[in-house]
């Protein structure tokens, strides 16, 4: 009983770390095709689900968002 227990317990634990890089899989794809060109401001607003509720221009936006994500400072969106 208890072996089962601790089975189940552990199932919980793994789903939510696997959602979580899911969704930051997500972001970060996301950001990649903006940097290449594949997918203008506009779509990667739309694909990340930001709201743009102050007078910055789009690609700032998306700037300023995916900035957070790469680890290298050096490259520019």
């Amino acid at each position: 009983m208890k072996y089962l227990f601790v089975v189940f317990y552990l199932f919980f634990l793994i789903y939510p770390a696997e959602a979580v890089t899911t969704k930051m899989f997500k972001v970060l794809d996301t950001c990649a095709r903006y940097r290449l060109g594949e997918i203008n401001a506009n779509e990667t607003i739309e694909k990340l689900k930001l709201t743009n509720s102050s007078t910055i221009q789009p690609k700032e936006l998306v700037k300023k968002y995916c900035s957070v994500f790469t680890p290298n400072e050096k490259i520019e969106f």
